[in-house]
């Protein structure tokens, strides 16, 4: 929503002998009363959001898989921070996006009371996860009441990626695990059969000698899948600018994903047959998602060199 005509008609052109200098008198205090009055919003909201909040952190700190949720917060103040200077100096209130966001996010609010009051109660993480959007909401509707439109579509992206913050829904996570492990188990059987192992293989059993091993649904990845995605967001984001680039990228690495997987459940089987069955047992195999996430990083960053050096390329004039 444009500012209001009071807030135009207090902007003046002051001519100079280098030309005319627009100069905003809209009064310095009026400025300041939208900042303050934001923080102040922010604050009571954290206040009233607070006991479903601390659930949060007290459960992503104790999840394996929901663990990254404590930095989502300070990756968003991070880049809002390096992008403070490209946020509109000028503030304006946004009426129709404000209520409509603070319809959706007491909407949501209200449906998770609803289902506890109708004794629906939902799973630990889908409540939280309600409570959560409905916190996002209700902030992003502030946003748009004390900074304005224009201001939330500069800070579009470090506010959209307090998304990550919300956890994701059981049943989700459980396709997504499914999923996860019925391409991890393909991509397996295939680097089984060009390592020249001999194996049987029964859906997600395999049958190597010395050891019969299963590709369970703990077995994944999911996490680390979740967290590369992420990362991928982020990066295509601050290091890309050609839309399809950011697409590529993303793109990317759901197949490194699934990849790095199977050569995880290789890696095990083949330590298992040439060092002995006792390596189900190693930390490789019960603390190893690190190490292959780590590994997973090097193709993942070459791919974004490489599309950074053509993104860098295109936008050069051209040569004759």
């Amino acid at each position: 929503m444009p500012a209001s005509q009071n807030e135009v008609a207090r902007e003046t052109s002051i001519p100079t002998k280098t030309g005319n200098i627009c100069v905003s008198t809209l009064p310095k205090q009026r400025k300041m009363w939208r900042f303050w009055g934001g923080t102040c919003f922010a604050v009571a909201l954290l206040a009233s959001f607070g006991q479903p909040l601390l659930v949060l952190i007290n459960y992503a700190a104790r999840s394996q898989l929901y663990s990254y949720i404590l930095l989502v917060p300070f990756v968003s103040a991070y880049l809002l921070h390096t992008r403070r200077d490209q946020l509109p100096k000028r503030y304006a209130t946004d009426f129709p996006f404000a209520i409509l966001s603070l319809a959706a996010g007491l909407g949501v609010l209200v449906f998770t009371y609803w289902l506890d009051f109708a004794g629906r109660v939902p799973a630990d993480n889908d409540r939280l996860a309600l409570l959560t959007l409905a916190f996002l909401c209700c902030l992003a509707a502030g946003g748009f009441f004390f900074f304005g439109r224009a201001w939330m579509r500069a800070a579009v992206f470090p506010l959209a990626y307090l998304i990550f913050m919300v956890p994701m829904p059981d049943a989700m996570a459980d396709a997504l695990e499914i999923a996860s492990k019925s391409a991890a188990a393909e991509v397996a059987n295939l680097l089984f059969h060009l390592s020249g192992t001999p194996f049987l293989r029964a859906g997600a059993i395999f049958q190597l000698p010395n050891i019969t091993i299963e590709v369970a649904q703990e077995c994944s990845g999911i996490r680390s899948s979740w967290v590369l995605f992420m990362t991928s967001i982020l990066a295509a984001n601050l290091f890309l600018k050609t839309t399809w680039r950011r697409f590529a990228l993303i793109a990317f690495v759901i197949p490194l994903g699934i990849l790095r997987n199977g050569f995880r459940i290789l890696v095990i089987g083949l330590l298992c047959v040439n060092v002995g069955p006792q390596m189900i047992h190693s930390l490789i195999h019960r603390r190893g998602g690190p190490l292959f996430f780590a590994l997973s990083l090097i193709p993942f960053l070459v791919v974004l060199w490489w599309l950074r050096k053509g993104d860098v390329r295109s936008r050069q004039p051209g040569q004759c």
